[in-house]
């Protein structure tokens, strides 16, 4: 009973009443609306009386092809239009009401108009490290790619100088962030999807308070909806008592729109401009396999030190004032990122988020860009596949020109129904010559591509339509850095203990086939 009293009185109880009550109202509001708009037509002008049900059949359905004609021409992708000229020719102008509420999935007037204001900021700052010249010569045919990235509206730098260290495991990475967060002299600026309670996010918080009486400035966002569950509502206020800067990402209150699916899934970690942390890894016990809830969980990050710190510096102080409301000077934080000699290798960090902030979808692009480039092999890590037809299209074309595309899935899930649909874009790509693995372990969360010995990226981003479209994320892309080998060798090192699919194994049963045909359709809304 204990049990039910606290699911009952939890947030994600909250969350899903929430929602269902959204539908509830617009549902009894457009019927009650329909109804006494009938009833006062045939009440106050007698003479349409034998007309009535005709004109609102009439008004419905033109609302609804006006809607319909609207989707076809809107600025979305194609796998999201048809499900939502489904909801509004099957639902009628429930459906419009719940397209309208639902489907303008961005961020908020105020919001898009700070992050212009801090793109202002941001903008002197975005200054090239290489002239495009140096880039060819050092990047040859991967220079374009690169270029793209600085001309958008991430304004994404290539630096020279950085040391970089690919971490194959969370117990590695942890291990190696501990050491460098004792080492912090002036801040240390943390942004992370999850913070849970555990012996992870505890061992980081204690060095976190002592740093600050030792007088570095901390700061740390987190996200509301991916902190759900694992800290209290409130926590951020006892972060602040510590004298941690702290802000919780879009929080969540029981108002419903999509702005809520705006979530900030990034993982960066600065330490006095310096170095640098990105990757799958979050604050909680499962990342370090303190706890297995789903069998062994494999995870990567990568480190960097040196000038391409200023990357994820930027990123983290954009997001953290357009949540703070404030425009501050970025120059006395960035003043103390530094080149470092010696160093081979180019890396890129790039940040990627809800249009309108960000103008095209970036990290696809950069995805499907590598594709596209490769001669031998792209190897990809993902937690989820659930793709859209570019992505779809530009792994079959690869894989067509000979190139040896391998994507490593988990075997155990922990969402079971993004688990069905990953494993339903299975059969189409094993038959157009994909290889996909699924690590037997457990649960693989790490998020990186890498070709042809020569470039890749690490990063946060999913393949899947969340991270693809909705999400904050970041990545880096790393050409020709020491990182590559080690990311390599962990690839090996995978492939081995993952259980290579056949399509045999993809066809499973009709009925579950069916249902995930089903979801495929809804799941590019949400």
């Amino acid at each position: 009973m204990k049990r039910y009293f606290k699911i009952i009185f939890s947030r994600f109880f909250l969350v899903a009443m929430t929602i269902i009550l959204t539908f509830a109202v617009n549902a009894l509001v457009v019927i009650l609306a329909v109804y006494f708009a009938e009833e006062a037509l045939a009440t106050y002008f007698p003479a349409a009386s034998p007309y009535v049900h005709f004109i609102f059949w009439f008004a419905q359905w033109l609302v609804v092809l006006v809607t319909a004609l609207n989707i076809v021409n809107r600025d979305m992708i194609p796998e999201a239009k048809i499900p939502w000229i489904l909801c509004v020719v099957v639902l009628n102008v429930f459906g419009v009401a719940i397209y309208i509420v639902f489907s303008y999935n961005r961020p908020s007037k105020k919001q898009r108009k700070h992050y212009a204001l801090l793109n202002e900021r941001f903008r002197p700052f975005a200054c090239r490290a290489l002239s495009e010249e140096e880039l060819k010569a050092r990047m040859g045919k991967q220079a374009p790619l690169s270029e793209a990235l600085f001309h958008s509206n991430a304004n994404a730098v290539a630096y020279p100088g950085t040391a970089t260290e690919y971490f194959p495991t969370g117990e590695k990475f942890f291990e190696r962030f501990l050491g460098d967060l004792e080492e912090a002299k002036e801040f240390i600026f943390l942004e992370y999807f999850i913070l849970a309670r555990g012996k992870m996010w505890y061992t980081v918080l204690d060095l976190l308070k002592q740093k600050v009486k030792e007088g570095v400035e901390v700061r740390v966002i987190y996200d509301d909806i991916g902190c759900m569950g694992k800290v209290r509502a409130g926590y951020y206020k006892e972060l602040r008592k510590a004298g941690i800067a702290c802000v919780k990402f879009n929080p969540f209150v029981p108002i419903i729109s999509n702005i809520h699916n705006n979530r900030d899934h990034r993982k960066i970690a600065v330490i006095d401009g310096k170095i640098g942390y990105t990757g799958g890894i979050n604050l909680a016990d499962e990342y370090i396999n303190a706890v297995q809830p789903f069998g062994k969980w494999k995870d990567s990050a990568v480190r960097l030190e040196g000038e391409g710190v200023k990357g994820l510096l930027l990123m983290f102080l954009r997001l953290y004032n357009l949540r703070a409301k404030e425009a501050e000077d970025f120059s006395p934080y960035l003043a103390r990122c530094e080149a470092k000699s010696g160093e081979a290798g180019i890396v890129q960090p790039f940040g990627d988020g809800p249009r309108p902030l960000y103008g095209r979808h970036l990290a696809e692009d950069v995805f499907i860009d590598i594709l596209a480039r490769s001669e031998k092999y792209v190897w990809i890590m993902t937690p989820y596949l659930i793709i859209d037809y570019r992505m779809r299209a530009a792994m079959l074309s690869a894989a067509a020109r000979g190139v040896d595309v391998r994507i490593i899935t988990p075997h155990v899930p922990d969402k079971k129904i993004p688990f069905a649909l990953t494993r339903s874009n299975y059969m189409a790509l094993i038959k157009g010559g994909v290889k996909i693995y699924e690590y037997t372990p457990g649960f693989i969360h790490s998020k990186c591509f890498l070709s042809d010995d020569e470039i890749s990226v690490v990063g946060t981003i999913n393949l899947d339509y969340r991270s693809l479209l909705h999400h904050y994320e970041d990545a880096v892309l790393l050409y020709g850095a020491a990182a590559n080998g080690t990311l390599k060798e962990d690839f090996l090192q995978t492939f081995e203990v993952s259980a290579l699919q056949t399509e045999e194994d993809a066809k499973r049963s009709v009925v579950w086939r069916g249902i995930c045909e089903i979801a495929k359709v809804f799941a590019p809304m949400f």
